[in-house]
Formats: structure tokens, sequence, C-alpha cells
């Protein structure tokens, strides 16, 4: 494992950030067979994906593209995990998609005409908005933590995650239009319904500034804002913590059903839950969180099984 954190709890078992751990942890490189992401267990139920490219600025170059679909399928069928926390190395988030590497891929598609072209070049970018969207599909709860720049195709990778937390240094920037195109792997999609002004996404998409971590946390793209990347590494996993206490059916069932109503009716979103329900509440956890509330113990006292 190359993320040394490992979660200390009191007596009653409440999570110590434990920043002299935080401080001692080392990237040593990615994990194989990946070579653009590092993944380790800082905990038992928690799983930390780390973006590994620190020489280039964590941009993203074609291996990243499936290998994160790879990563978080995997995630989705481990029933140790419970929760991930995603961040990236080195002294920036991510650059966004690393253009040379790209390049071939997105200026000289494959094809005998232009509807064969156009084909080929709409299954590419299909293939690449998978890559944020399998964040979205894994029901574990994804909290990333940003420090730095987060650019381009950063904030489409962002937008995706659950919870986003960041550094006072932080800034956004959907940079897209800089270099010739529209943000087609998911910003333009996902920003509106995270951010509640839709002239402020329009202005952000549309001028491509940057976007610092007050304003971000002030227009709700980021729920927190810490001082520096050790203490936002120990709120992400001390939020990580608390979230893999609670029972597993009822949070990836929560998950699941959050995504669902964003994107249906008050009405639809009401059906879906009681479909849902109507199997899920015949769950032990159930039962297990009565009798601890009953008994005035905390979540963390309780045993879940594996889901």
């Amino acid at each position: 494992m190359t993320f040394l954190f490992r979660a200390a709890f009191t007596k009653q078992g409440l999570l110590i950030p434990a920043l002299n751990a935080v401080r001692g942890m080392s990237t040593t490189g990615p994990t194989p067979p990946f070579t653009t992401l590092s993944i380790s267990r800082p905990a038992d139920t928690i799983t930390h994906v780390q973006l590994c490219r620190p020489e280039k600025r964590n941009a993203m170059n074609k291996a990243f593209w499936s290998e994160m679909v790879d990563c978080f399928n995997q995630i989705a069928e481990d029933s140790e995990c419970r929760v991930v926390v995603f961040s990236g190395a080195g002294k920036i988030f991510t650059a966004g998609i690393d253009l040379m590497d790209m390049a071939s891929d997105i200026m000289q598609p494959e094809g005998d005409d232009t509807a064969r072209i156009s084909w080929n070049l709409r299954h590419i970018i299909a293939k690449y908005q998978e890559t944020f969207s399998v964040i979205e599909k894994c029901p574990k709860p994804v909290i990333v933590a940003v420090h730095g720049g987060c650019i381009g195709g950063g904030v489409d990778l962002i937008t995706a995650c659950d919870i986003r937390l960041c550094t006072q240094d932080a800034w956004f920037q959907v940079k897209e239009v800089d270099v010739g195109l529209a943000a087609d792997v998911g910003t333009l999609q996902r920003l509106p319904k995270v951010i509640g002004s839709r002239s402020l996404v329009n202005e952000l998409a549309l001028t491509a500034r940057k976007m610092y971590a007050d304003e971000a946390k002030s227009c709700g793209l980021v729920s927190r804002v810490f001082p520096d990347k050790e203490t936002m590494m120990a709120g992400a996993l001390e939020m990580a913590g608390e979230i893999a206490s609670r029972s597993p059916v009822a949070v990836q069932g929560t998950k699941i059903n959050l995504i669902f109503s964003r994107d249906h009716s008050v009405q639809e979103g009401l059906n879906y839950m009681a479909t849902w329900n109507m199997s899920m509440l015949q769950t032990h956890d159930l039962m297990k969180s009565a009798q601890a509330a009953m008994e005035k113990k905390t979540p963390k006292e309780i045993v879940f099984s594996k889901l």
C-alpha cells in the first residue's frame, strides 16, 4: 500500500484524523496493473484512489480513461469497500486532458468518409464519458479531495463525485473553450445540477475563467475548504470513516436514490424509493440500528454485514 495512513479510533469509536500519519504519507507510484492510479486501503472499509502522474501534473492520458473504468467497476463489486476517497498526487489535482497523448484519437479518428469518421469519433467520446459516469454508477459514495489546480477534465471528474472538498489554494477551470472545443465528458451536464446558478455555470463554461476556493464553496461546488492538503486528507478520511460506519444497505441505497431523484420528477423519485425500500426495509441492519439507538450506542459500535 502506498497510502500509509491507518484509521485510529478512540474508545468511543470516533475517527482521529492523525495528522502526523498523514504527513508521513508518500506516493511510490501507480499500483499495478494500473499505470495512472495508485490504489490503497487506509482502513478496512475505505479505498483511496489517487491520480498518480505527478511528473505530468496528473494529466489524463489514454491509459487513464480505461483504467478509471476498470478501477471503479472493481470497487463497485468489492464487498469490503464502503466508501472511496479520490485525490491527486503531486503539486496539483490535475491539469486535465493530456492533449499530446490524446491527439491521435481526437485529431485523427479512423474512417473512410465523413459518416464513418463521425461514427468512430462518437464511439470514442462515449467511451471517454464512461470514465466519469462510472464514478456515479458505483454505489459506494466517492469523496473527492482537490488541491491546487483542477482544470478541464478535472471538473468533469469531480462533478461526478458525491462529496467535494478542497484546499484554500485550490482553483477550478472549465478550460475546454480555450482549446477550441465544448466540454463533452460531463461538465456541461453535471455542473448545472451541482451549482444552483445557471448564469454562473454559463460564465465559467463560456469564459474559462478560474474559480477559487472561496467562490467554489459559496456557490456549492465544494462543501468544505481546508487550509492545506494534509488537513484536507485527514478530514476526508474522517468523513469517510463516518460514512463507512453506517449500514452499507442504507448508504448505498441513499446514493442510488439521490442520483435517480436528481434526474427525475419528485413523484418518479418517490415511486422509485417506494419500490426500492419495499425490499431494502427487510434488512437486519434496521433492527440492529434501532437496538443500538435504544442502548445509546453509536453506529460505529454496530457490526454490519458486507454488501
